[in-house]
């Protein structure tokens, strides 16, 4: 829509609803000769005339009365966007978009929530776990406000916030002949079948990168997008898998690794340079505050 053609419907409408320059200047509140000049910019604008003098009034040509209801309702929609956008960035009642990699779902995620509810009991909060490139799609669409993922983007759109390492340990069948040793160099796990997180996960091009530093590819045994799917095939027997430490899980064995340094960066993402709401203000600067403390704990 052009610039100048949203305040030109309005002041179209009042004409149209009251057949007067006059009537229709003292209801919207604008000098008459500016209203008159703004009907004018709108008819060279559309190419059309929209009035005609009837006597001291005026009437709708043709195309001022095809006009009419199409410019009433896109005036609507405009109402009703912006009160939703003026909802959205109330600070006690707006809303804001929460994104997370579903390793943090559990429990970081919760007790950020929880923590921040308390605080601001009656913001609308909208959660989206998706795969890291989801996330980072989705930030830069706009459509989620902050991300909590991993690895952190260098990228001149987005910006970021390191909040906590987050150590990965070699998961094995509880009979795996490795499962009684202590801390273990990666390259141990050379000839083993790899359970991997699938393409789209920030763990499967981390994990590559690790067992490329400790001199070998992994053989893929499988591939999946949930820590918990992936540790119960460890315990399964299927194979061995680098995930975050967890809680004890039967049948599972987590063995810290010695090298390479198996830890990543878990961070803050979202637009550079935005200007966000208040409620997404608020948000940021309590991950900000408490992530890290509640990442670095697991919890």
């Amino acid at each position: 829509m052009h610039e100048s053609l949203a305040p030109g419907l309005h002041r179209f409408v009042a004409v149209a609803r009251t057949g007067h320059l006059t009537r229709a200047a003292e209801r919207i509140g604008v000098p008459q000769p500016t209203l008159s000049r703004a009907i004018s910019r709108l008819e060279t604008e559309l190419g059309v005339a929209l009035f005609r003098r009837a006597g001291r009034g005026l009437q709708l040509t043709a195309a001022g009365r095809l006009l009419l209801p199409r410019a009433e309702a896109a005036l609507a929609e405009l109402d009703a966007a912006r009160a939703e956008l003026a909802g959205d960035a109330d600070p006690t009642t707006g809303r804001v978009t929460l994104g997370f990699l579903g390793t943090l779902g559990t429990d970081a995620v919760p007790s950020l929530l929880r923590g921040f509810r308390a605080g601001h009991p009656r913001v609308r909060i909208e959660l989206a776990q998706a795969p890291h490139a989801e996330l980072l799609d989705r930030v830069r669409a706009g459509t989620v406000d902050l991300a909590l993922t991993s690895p952190l983007p260098d990228e001149p759109g987005l910006a970021t916030t390191p909040l906590a390492e987050e150590e990965l340990c070699l998961a094995v069948p509880a009979e795996h002949p490795l499962a009684a040793g202590g801390p273990i160099p990666l390259a141990d796990a050379a000839g083993e079948p790899f359970l991997l997180f699938a393409r789209g996960y920030g763990l499967h091009a981390t994990v590559e990168e690790w067992c490329r530093q400790a001199g070998f590819r992994p053989r893929r045994a499988f591939e999946g997008g949930e820590t918990a799917t992936l540790r119960g095939l460890v315990g399964a027997g299927l194979g061995v898998a680098l995930l975050p430490r967890g809680p004890a899980t039967a049948g599972v064995v987590q063995l810290p690794v010695r090298s390479p340094h198996t830890v990543r960066t878990l961070g803050m993402v979202h637009p550079a340079g935005d200007r966000p709401t208040a409620p997404v203000r608020a948000l940021r600067a309590h991950v900000a505050a408490h992530a890290p403390q509640l990442l670095a704990h697991g919890s």
